[in-house]
C-alpha cells in the first residue's frame, strides 16, 4: 500500500450536531482532552467559570455561550488522524450546520437524555439521512434525571426510521447513574470518581456474572435491574450489522455523561473502529474515491477575521482525493486558472498551523483574497472534476441597513460584503443604487444581532436597521417585459443580489400570485433551487 493510501485510511472525519444545550461542544472537548490535544477541558461561560470551550472561538461565542459558527479541529488518537467539524446548534445557524455537513464521512448526533429528540435535532438527522451517512448517537447527561433508555431508543427508531443498536447500557440515572454495561466486551464499566470537571476517569471493570464484586459496586437491586434489562436487549433488539451502519440505516447508541466523563473514551475507541474511512465524491455522473491519484477539494465554508491580527480570510476546503502539497500549483474550476493556495493550514479552532500535506479526509484553510466561493472546486491540473454545489437556503427575515459615518464607507462595504460571502447573512440591492443602503436577509433572527456585533468589532461600523415585513423571496428566471414595468403591489420590492440577479421579495404568498397573474411571461424560481452563491 502506498503512503498515500495509507494515510488517507487512517483519516476520520465526522460533524458533531444536537439541539441547543444538549451537551455537543462539552463532548467536543473531552475528545479533544482524550487525544491530548488540550491539557484541561475549558467549559461554555457560566456564572461561576470564566473559561470557554476551545471550538467556540468568536468573540461573541464567548459572551452568549453558544455556538454561531462551525470549527475545525484536528488532533491524533490512538494512530487515527481526526478531524472534528463542530457545529452550531442554534436554529438561527442551521445554515451553517447544513454546509459543514457536505463535509463529513459520519455524524455524532447529541441528545441530551432528559428531552430526547427535539426540533434541531429532528432538522439536523434529515439532512444526514439524504447523503445516507454514518450517524452514531450519544445519550448525553446520564448523570441527571433522565427519561426511561428504552423509551429513548423507541424514540429514535420511530422519529429518524432507522434501527438503533445500544454499543453500551446505563446504569441508573440521575444521582443513582453508576456506568455502562459494555455489550461487546460483556463488562460493566463503573468509575472511582465522577467529580464535574475531572479531566480523566479510571473505569473499575466488572464482569456480569461477578455477583459479589457489582453488589459492591452498585448495590443488588441495581445489578438486578440490569440483568433483566441486558436480556431483554439481547433477545429483541436490533442485530449489530456494520453495513447498516455504514449507509445510515443503523446508528449505534452509546449512553454516558459528557461532563463527568462517564463513557467518553470508550465511546471514541468503539466510534473509531466503526465510522468510515473517508468517502467518495460525485462530480456530475462519476463517483470520486479518496484514493484517486490526484488532489482535489471544494470549499464548504469561508470565514473572515479568524485572527485579529491579521484580518484575512480563511476558505475551507475538504479533500476528497489524493494529496495536497504544499506549493504546487492547482487549477480553480469556477475561476478557470491556475492557482496556489497560499498559506495552507490545519486548524485547532482559531489556532493554525502551517501544513506541507494534507490528505483525502483532511480539512484544510486557505488564504482567500477573495477569488473563492462556497461550493467551488479546486484540483490538480488536467483533472476533470466539479463536486456539486452547496445548496442556498431561502431568507425568512429582512432589514435595510444604512451606514452612518460617510467617511466609513469602505470599511461598511468590505464588512458586508464578506459577511456575505461567508454564507452567514445574505444581501441584496436596490436596482440603480449602490452600498449605502442594503437590503439584508438572514434564515434567523439572531444572525442580525452577530451581524451588528461583528461590524461593530472586527470592522468598526455602526448602522441604521430598519426590519421590513418581507419574508418571501422569489429569482425572476425569465421576464417577457421590462423590470422596471412590472406590475407590482406596493409592498414588493425587485432587488438584485451581489452576482446582479434579479429577485422579488414579497410579504406573502397573495402577492406573488398577484406578481404571477398581472405580468404574463414573468417566471420566478424558489431561492432553494439556486445551488451557489
Amino acid at each position: 500500500m502506498s503512503e498515500t493510501k495509507k494515510e488517507i485510511a487512517r483519516r476520520r472525519t465526522f460533524a458533531i450536531i444536537s439541539h441547543p444545550d444538549a451537551g455537543k461542544t462539552t463532548l467536543t472537548e473531552k475528545l479533544l482532552l482524550y487525544g491530548r490535544a488540550i491539557q484541561s477541558a475549558g467549559s461554555v461561560k457560566g456564572k461561576q467559570n470564566d473559561r470557554h470551550a476551545v471550538s467556540d472561538w468568536m468573540e461573541i461565542e464567548k459572551k452568549r455561550g453558544i455556538s454561531i459558527t462551525s470549527s475545525v479541529l484536528q488532533f491524533e488518537y490512538n494512530g487515527y488522524c481526526i478531524n472534528i467539524l463542530d457545529t452550531p446548534g442554534h436554529q438561527d445557524f442551521s445554515e451553517d450546520t447544513y454546509r459543514t455537513l457536505t463535509a463529513a464521512d459520519s455524524v455524532v448526533m447529541v441528545i441530551d437524555a432528559a428531552k430526547g429528540i427535539e426540533p434541531q435535532t429532528r432538522k439536523l438527522f434529515k439532512v444526514c439521512a439524504m447523503r445516507h451517512i454514518p450517524i452514531f448517537t450519544f445519550v448525553n447527561k446520564m448523570d441527571r434525571d433522565a427519561r426511561d433508555s428504552f423509551e429513548l431508543l423507541d424514540e429514535l427508531e420511530k422519529e429518524f426510521g432507522i434501527g438503533t443498536y445500544p454499543m453500551n447500557w446505563p446504569i441508573g440515572s440521575g444521582t443513582d447513574f453508576k456506568g455502562v454495561f459494555d455489550r461487546e466486551r460483556r463488562r460493566i464499566l463503573t468509575f472511582a470518581d465522577s467529580h464535574a470537571g475531572s479531566d480523566r476517569i479510571e473505569a473499575i471493570e466488572c464482569e456480569l456474572t461477578d455477583t459479589e464484586k457489582l453488589d459492591s459496586l452498585i448495590g443488588p437491586y441495581m445489578r438486578e435491574a440490569l440483568v433483566d434489562e441486558i436480556e431483554l436487549l439481547d433477545g429483541g433488539g436490533f442485530e449489530f450489522d456494520l453495513e447498516k451502519v455504514r449507509c445510515g440505516k443503523l446508528s449505534p447508541v452509546f449512553f454516558g455523561s459528557a461532563l463527568n466523563n462517564f463513557g467518553v473514551e470508550p465511546f471514541l475507541e468503539n466510534f473509531l473502529k466503526l465510522t468510515t474511512e473517508p468517502l467518495a465524491y460525485r462530480s456530475g455522473e462519476d463517483l470520486i474515491p479518496p484514493e484517486t491519484q490526484g488532489f482535489s477539494a471544494f470549499v464548504f465554508k469561508i470565514q473572515a477575521n479568524m485572527n485579529k491580527a491579521h484580518r484575512d480570510r480563511i476558505a475551507f476546503m475538504r479533500i476528497v482525493s489524493g494529496k495536497f502539497d504544499r506549493g504546487n500549483e492547482y487549477f480553480h474550476v469556477q475561476g478557470k486558472k491556475a492557482i496556489k493556495l497560499s498559506r495552507p493550514t490545519q486548524m485547532m479552532a482559531q489556532d493554525r498551523e502551517i501544513v506541507d500535506t494534507a490528505y483525502a479526509g483532511d480539512i484544510i484553510g486557505v488564504f482567500d483574497p477573495g477569488i473563492f466561493s462556497i461550493g467551488d472546486t479546486i484540483c490538480e491540473k488536467g483533472m476533470k472534476v466539479e463536486y456539486a454545489g452547496i445548496p442556498t437556503f431561502a431568507p425568512e427575515h429582512f432589514a435595510i441597513v444604512e451606514q452612518i459615518d460617510s467617511l466609513k464607507r469602505k470599511q461598511f462595504d468590505k464588512g458586508i460584503t464578506q459577511i456575505a460571502q461567508e454564507g452567514a447573512i445574505q444581501m441584496f440591492f436596490l436596482p440603480d443604487s449602490g452600498m449605502e443602503r442594503v437590503y439584508v436577509g438572514v434564515v434567523g433572527m439572531l444572525q442580525f444581532d452577530v451581524l451588528q456585533f461583528r461590524m461593530e468589532s472586527e470592522y468598526g461600523v455602526k448602522y441604521h436597521k430598519q426590519d421590513t415585513a418581507h419574508s418571501l423571496v422569489r429569482f425572476v428566471e425569465s421576464s417577457d417585459t421590462d423590470l422596471k414595468r412590472l406590475n407590482l403591489m406596493q409592498q414588493t420590492k425587485w432587488v438584485k443580489d451581489r452576482r446582479g440577479r434579479d429577485l422579488l421579495l414579497f410579504t406573502a404568498e397573495y402577492e406573488i400570485n398577484w406578481a404571477l397573474d398581472k405580468n404574463p411571461g414573468l417566471v420566478l424560481k424558489e431561492f432553494s433551487q439556486m445551488q451557489d452563491f
